[in-house]
């Protein structure tokens, strides 16, 4: 049996390589994962593309985007934040599908909406230990932006983080990620002139938009492994459960992340495994908090996040947990079907 899956940019089974194609260092375990779960359901995932002629049994998308309605049954699988992707967070597209597969505590009211966590491939090797650990603190995400001002924006909080330690503590942070190397997204006409501006200087002269900047890590393990701290910051303050892979890829590494997302993030990781920055007024107070963190201290954060690491807690992150969820709620809404049912 044949299922489409729909994931923007994605034909001929990209998303399956062992290399994202599309976006840069996107890693493809959670769509490999998944397509090995429903073959254990006698059920093919393929891009729409590489099932033309086919019988289709069911449509999965990954992230909202429009479709024609033809009667065959949609499935949604929601991980992105809704202030990037709107359609994730909209209750009338929502119930346009058979069921929805969303993180969001907002839809979980919704009758079709099965609630899962944003995945993670939880294994770890041994942690290098705090003298070891070459790098005082660093920050890996991509130089974006939103387009419109939001009160709770954090693109721009990494940004506020990032220039305070290049004024004031240059030599204990490391800048890397897609796109430091220019100046933030502007999208404003003036933003635009003084972004194209900066541009010219940099290729031009070698202006450094962002001195701190080491350049693009395909690898995020290899950086973490070697810093101490890690500002781990969702792209925006909340939603509740958007607990993205930035504090999984710390923990992993045994590096202790300063997180900040989530307002419930304490009903899912405990206290003990990472900096809350909640508690502090700005990026002086961590940094001076951070200084006075002893190699003591600090092994019993370690000792905390392997204990969460191999627990049910944070099984609710593990990309089988994930997979299992939905594929045994496609396959149980589709044991309704005649059709199907005469296949099995």
């Amino acid at each position: 049996m044949y299922a489409n899956v729909h994931a923007a940019g994605h034909a001929n089974n990209s998303m399956f390589a062992e290399e994202d194609s599309v976006h840069r260092f996107n890693p493809t375990f959670v769509p490999c994962r998944l397509r090995e779960e429903f073959l254990s359901h006698g059920i093919e995932l393929n891009t729409p593309d590489v099932n033309q002629g086919l019988d289709v049994l069911f449509d999965l998308f990954f992230e909202g985007q429009e479709f024609i309605e033809d009667g065959i049954p949609k499935y949604l699988i929601a991980l992105e934040n809704p202030h990037i992707n709107r359609l994730n967070e909209d209750r009338d597209y929502c119930k346009r599908f058979s069921r929805v597969f969303a993180w969001d505590r907002r839809l979980q009211e919704l009758p079709n909406v099965k609630p899962i966590m944003v995945p993670n491939q939880l294994r770890f090797k041994s942690f290098q230990t705090f003298s070891e650990r070459d790098i005082f603190s660093c920050l890996i995400n991509a130089n974006k932006a939103f387009r419109e001002p939001l009160p709770n924006d954090l693109y721009l909080e990494r940004i506020k983080t990032v220039r305070w330690y290049e004024r004031h503590a240059p030599m204990h942070f490391e800048l890397y990620g897609l796109g430091w190397q220019k100046p933030a997204p502007a999208f404003t006409l003036g933003g635009r002139l003084v972004r194209a501006i900066t541009s010219a200087r940099t290729k031009l002269f070698g202006y450094k938009p962002f001195p701190s900047y080491r350049g693009e890590v395909p690898d995020k393990a290899a950086v973490m492994r070697r810093s101490k701290f890690a500002y781990c910051y969702e792209n925006t303050i909340g939603p509740d459960n958007y607990i993205t892979e930035k504090i999984f890829d710390s923990f992993l590494s045994g590096c202790v992340p300063v997180y900040w997302g989530a307002e419930n993030v304490l009903e899912h990781i405990p206290s003990e495994c990472f900096i809350d920055r909640r508690e502090f007024k700005d990026t002086s107070e961590v940094h001076r908090f951070l200084l006075s963190v002893t190699p003591e201290q600090y092994s019993h954060y370690q000792a905390a996040i392997a204990s969460y690491l191999k627990s049910e807690q944070a099984e609710r992150f593990s990309v089988e947990r994930f997979a299992e969820r939905i594929s045994e709620g496609v396959v149980l809404d589709l044991g309704k079907m005649p059709l199907f049912r005469s296949e099995q």
